[in-house]
């Protein structure tokens, strides 16, 4: 079984999600990028555009506005000026 990803995403309403998943997709404002358990550390600024969580072969997908995403050997933080599923 591969490893998994704790993943959090959280707005300043609420926090949308919480868990462990098998790779995240976000819009970073110098380009798209994904994550997966054991990452190299990094942060960066987002763009408006989609978050895609992939996790035991199903997707969600988060519409995004802003925010910033920190990744740390505990995981990915994406704090997210605005976030909501998208439908």
């Amino acid at each position: 079984m591969a490893e998994k990803l704790h993943f959090s995403l959280v707005s300043p309403q609420r926090e949308l999600f919480s868990g462990l998943v098998d790779q995240v997709d976000a819009p970073g404002a110098e380009g798209d990028f994904g994550v997966l358990a054991n990452h190299a550390p990094f942060m960066t600024a987002l763009r408006e555009g989609q978050l895609r969580v992939h996790n035991n072969g199903q997707v969600t997908v988060y519409d995004i506005r802003g925010g910033f995403a920190d990744v740390t050997p505990e995981g990915l933080t994406v704090l997210a000026e605005h976030a909501t599923e998208a439908v």
